[in-house]
């Protein structure tokens, strides 16, 4: 492929973003809007890092934009992934109310994630054969969509992070608080090289299908969008917060206009709020905002985190539970003593969201989290995902590790730091983890068994292992794919009931 084309439409690196003053040779701009479409686009590339449920459907919605859609790269992590593509008609299936729409047109490359042991990641390019493998890619990223669970971000991340630059902007689409902080923590500390963050909460229902490029979209939803105020555009003598003029204690003082509507003769003009977004942001959110199936909408910093932790107050009650209940969503509801669990812990989470210094100088706040408010908001939830198993609940019986430390464990986390004892959500995060822990094991040493004699035609476990050594890297994708199978429908690959012990 050219890489010109790979690369999307770049722009001449001689042109110079135009001006609101360059009035002489072109002319003042009609609107903002046109000043903004005017400026060039260095690369139109969407990369989207992790190809799970989420992934397939943002990839599928960009690539279904009607008019110029962007070219889309997704990148693996299994050389199996990358594979299966090549031996698939590489396109991305939705379906939607029965119905199944392909898209094709995708690019993919492939990153193999350093794993990480106690928070340190383990470098393993000297146990690789080769630096260079089918699939490896180092041209710059200027675009990012991060779609993999919490815990998996950051080893993610690290294989790619030589291609992200200081102009680059990476969107989150994780559940729960605290990626963005370990990923400066750990991949970018120094903010003179570290990209442009921006903020994703997604409310579509997706489900597996049976197909690895496949989707169920099962509920429409939104996407809630926000642009992070970067650490190289703040003045370090700020104040975090706004000084709060009506502070308990204060004596009252006449408040000064900052901008009067009849400024004097010698008025400065009023210093703008937010720092110019690059192109690389106007772009993303921009083309994101034109998928009609994604429901994006833009918010700002302040409202963004409101709806964050809205969302977070859900996910630290309806996850925990219905994982220690083994139970769908609707399990919750109308039992007295598990209201009794729900309202303190909502009592824990309420108290810390109230007391966030982020969130002092925003009126309502004392309202809008109050726990009886956010009550509301779960039962409704929950009465409305009534059927559904929740996702935490779907990795604990996969095996898999759940994202406990991004929710309740930033409540836990947030409230130490606040001098605030969360007893509760501190309990649930180690009972969760404790579990999780309980169902690995069990499923690492579980033999499946089936019932009556088995026939020439069926398979037997020796036979499983041998055909495992023959394929060519396909062992690991075939033991996952069967262990999900028999977790989730309770059958085994060849659809016969199976029993571990």
């Amino acid at each position: 492929m050219d890489p010109q084309a790979k690369q999307g439409i770049r722009a001449s690196e001689q042109d110079e973003p135009p001006s609101l003053n360059d009035e002489e040779e072109s002319g003042p701009p009609k609107d903002t809007a046109e000043f903004y479409r005017a400026q060039p686009i260095f690369n139109r590339r969407i990369h989207v890092l992790g190809t799970g449920n989420v992934g397939k459907f943002v990839a599928h919605s960009l690539r279904g934009i009607p008019q110029d859609p962007p070219p889309v790269t997704l990148i693996f992590h299994r050389h199996e992934h990358l594979t299966a593509w090549e031996e698939s008609r590489k396109v991305i299936n939705l379906i939607t109310g029965g119905d199944s729409v392909y898209r094709e047109g995708c690019d993919v490359e492939l990153a193999f994630p350093n794993p990480r042991y106690h928070g340190k990641e383990i470098d393993q390019s000297e146990l690789r054969r080769s630096d260079s493998w089918p699939g490896k890619s180092d041209e710059p990223i200027d675009s990012l969509i991060v779609c993999t669970k919490a815990p998996n971000v950051l080893s993610a991340l690290s294989p790619i992070k030589h291609r992200l630059h200081s102009e680059s902007i990476i969107l989150f689409l994780q559940n729960g608080m605290g990626t963005v902080d370990e990923v400066s923590r750990e991949i970018f500390p120094d903010p003179a090289t570290r990209p442009y963050y921006m903020v994703g909460i997604n409310s579509h229902g997706l489900h597996r299908a049976a197909d690895q490029f496949t989707t169920v979209h099962a509920g429409f939803g939104l996407i809630s969008l926000g642009i992070l105020p970067h650490e190289r555009n703040r003045d370090p003598t700020a104040p975090y917060a706004p000084i709060l003029k009506f502070a308990p204690g204060r004596k009252a003082e006449p408040i000064e206009p900052k901008n009067p509507a009849t400024p004097g003769l010698s008025a400065q003009e009023p210093e703008p709020v937010a720092a110019p977004w690059t192109p690389n942001q106007r772009y993303l959110l921009r083309t994101l905002l034109r998928v009609p199936v994604l429901g994006a909408t833009g918010f700002s910093p302040p409202d963004l985190l409101q709806i964050q932790l809205e969302k977070l107050a859900v996910n630290c009650i309806i996850n925990p539970l219905t994982v220690l209940l083994d139970a769908r969503n609707g399990s919750i509801l109308y039992n007295y003593s598990i209201s009794r669990v729900i309202r303190l812990l909502l009592a824990e989470i309420s108290l810390v969201i109230r007391s966030l210094p982020e969130l002092q100088h925003i009126p309502n706040v004392e309202q809008r989290f109050d726990p009886g408010r956010l009550e509301t908001i779960v039962v409704g939830v929950a009465h409305a995902t009534k059927d559904n198993i929740s996702s935490m609940l779907a990795d604990v019986r996969a095996g898999r590790v759940t994202e406990m430390n991004y929710i309740n464990g930033w409540i836990v986390r947030k409230g130490e730091e606040l001098g605030i004892k969360c007893f509760m959500n501190y309990m649930m995060v180690h009972l969760v983890e404790g579990k999780g822990r309980m169902v690995s094991a069990e499923l690492r040493e579980g033999v499946p068994f089936v019932d009556g004699p088995l026939d020439a035609t069926e398979i037997r476990l020796k036979e499983v292992t041998a055909t495992a050594n023959e394929g060519k890297g396909n062992s690991e994708s075939a033991t996952a794919n069967a262990r999900s199978l028999e977790n989730s429908t309770g059958e085994g690959p060849d659809g016969k009931p199976v029993a571990s012990t």
